[in-house]
């Protein structure tokens, strides 16, 4: 495990992002979320947060990565409760911390990551018999020879498609659809112009290494990703949330107005 500091500048370090968003929320809103284990790692990783509090310190940026992780929990925990047993995936984990959240003690997880960010992410979660973590791209598709056997998988890609072009998201898709008969992919995505918006607050973070290709504004272009596809839907990213009377006013018209122009999303998949 390499002792360096994480290079900023890098599609890597992104994972702080949300880190730090979750630790500044989570202190103001703990009914939403509280994530504790991103407080004790922003608390001792050796980082300059400065440029990413210039644009994710905010009460709705940070709230975004908040609720992110609370609207991923709710959907594992809804596919665990039918499949005590399953299998999850999580695709370009970081430093998230979700399966301690939604385990319930039987359920098997992969957290799926580049190899330096694997190591970051060693420094502080270690792995376990059921949460077992693989240092390869997504897109080095022999990851899938490494993870278990299931009959039913549920993906999570939460803050990371947007990074790919989609004929290499559309072809991930195929390749696990190929190892694994049935399952469930969600993830986040954004319209175009929410694309826009997005890269021009990453570069306000000071880094220029990551900008965001993939954008959907229907399902039915995911559906024509593969045939084995029962059911795609795009669905709001703050939902309720946008109603939370803990949330200034102006926050939750953001919030309500996201939802309305459709510019952030999460999106169910089902084969």
């Amino acid at each position: 495990m390499s002792d360096e500091p994480l290079q900023s500048n890098t599609v890597q370090s992104t994972m702080l992002i949300p880190l730090y968003g979750r630790m500044i929320a989570g202190k103001r809103f703990p009914h939403i979320l509280r994530d504790k284990a991103a407080e004790k790692i922003c608390e001792s990783v050796e980082y300059d947060f400065s440029g990413i509090s210039k644009s994710y310190g905010s009460e709705y940026a940070s709230l975004t990565c908040l609720i992110r992780a609370a609207k991923v929990d709710e959907y594992a925990r809804s596919y665990i409760a039918a499949h005590p047993d399953g299998l999850v995936i999580n695709l370009g984990s970081g430093l998230d911390d979700t399966f301690s959240r939604v385990d319930n003690g039987r359920i098997h997880w992969i957290n799926l990551d580049l190899p330096d960010a694997i190591s970051y992410r060693e420094r502080f979660m270690k792995p376990t018999d059921r949460c077992k973590n693989i240092a390869k791209s997504m897109l080095d598709c022999s990851w899938l020879t490494e993870a278990p056997a299931s009959e039913n998988v549920l993906i999570l890609a939460a803050g990371l498609f947007f990074y790919f072009a989609e004929s290499d998201i559309s072809e991930l898709f195929r390749n696990i659809s190929d190892r694994y008969p049935h399952g469930e992919l969600y993830f986040e995505a954004c319209s175009k112009s929410g694309m826009e918006i997005a890269n021009n607050m990453v570069k306000k973070t000071g880094n220029s290494g990551a900008e965001m290709k993939f954008w959907t504004d229907s399902p039915e272009q995911v559906k024509a990703w593969s045939p084995k596809i029962a059911e795609a839907n795009c669905l709001p990213y703050f939902g309720d949330y946008s109603k939370d009377k803990h949330v200034t006013r102006f926050t939750r018209l953001i919030m309500w107005g996201a939802d309305w122009l459709k510019r952030t999303k999460f999106v169910s998949v089902k084969w």
